[in-house]
C-alpha cells in the first residue's frame, strides 16, 4: 500500500502547551497531549445491569457533557509513568466512587484521527462497589449517574433534551440498537 504525500514530511510543533500540542505534518494540522499523556476510559457496568456515567462542564464546548468515566495517565509529575490500568482505577474511584474488584484492558481507541493524534485505552470495569459519593477533585463538579443499560437510549434523548453534549464514546453504549 503507498502512503499519502504528507506521511513522510517532518513533524512541526506549532504551538505547546502543559497539555496540548498543535502540530503540522505536510498540509496537515493536527492536535495531540504534550509530553505523551495518554488517557484512559472506564466502561463500569455494575451487577445489575446499570452502566455508570458522569457528566460535567466542558469550557470548549461551553456546557454539561454526558461522559464514559475517564482520565489522564501520568499527567502530573507525581504519576509520570503510570501504568493506565492504575490510572483508570483511580479516575473510576475519585470521579464516580466506584471501587472496581478488576479492570480489563480492552485496548486502544482513536476518536477523531483526522484531527487527533490522541488515543485512549478502553477498560472494562467489573465487581463494582461504592466507597463515596465521587464527584471528581478539586472544581471539577463532576455530577454521577448510574442508569439502567435497558433505557440507556431514553436517558440520552432526555440529557440531549436538556442541552447536554454527547461524548463519542457513547455510541458504545448506543451500538446494538444503531444497528438495528
Amino acid at each position: 500500500m503507498t502512503l499519502p504525500p504528507d506521511a513522510n514530511a517532518p513533524e512541526e510543533i506549532k504551538w505547546q502547551g502543559d497539555y496540548i500540542t498543535a502540530k503540522t505534518r505536510g498540509r496537515w494540522e493536527f492536535v495531540g497531549r504534550a509530553r505523551g499523556i495518554k488517557a484512559a476510559v472506564i466502561l463500569a457496568i455494575d451487577e445489575d445491569d446499570h452502566v455508570i456515567l458522569v457528566d460535567q462542564y466542558r469550557v470548549p464546548l461551553q456546557r454539561r457533557c454526558l461522559e464514559l468515566p475517564a482520565g489522564l495517565v501520568g499527567d502530573e509529575t507525581s504519576t509520570e509513568g503510570e501504568d493506565p490500568v492504575h490510572a483508570a482505577t483511580r479516575e473510576l474511584e475519585e470521579e464516580t466512587g466506584y471501587r472496581a474488584g478488576s479492570m480489563e484492558n480492552m485496548g486502544e481507541f482513536f476518536s477523531s484521527p483526522g484531527m487527533v493524534s490522541e488515543s485512549f485505552t478502553l477498560f472494562r470495569a467489573r465487581n463494582l462497589v461504592k466507597v463515596s459519593e465521587g464527584g471528581g477533585v478539586d472544581d471539577e463538579n463532576i455530577v454521577v449517574h448510574r442508569v439502567p443499560l435497558s433505557r440507556i437510549g431514553e436517558v440520552i434523548a432526555h440529557f440531549r433534551a436538556k442541552d447536554y453534549a454527547m461524548d463519542v464514546k457513547m455510541l458504545a453504549l448506543l451500538g446494538p440498537a444503531l444497528l438495528r
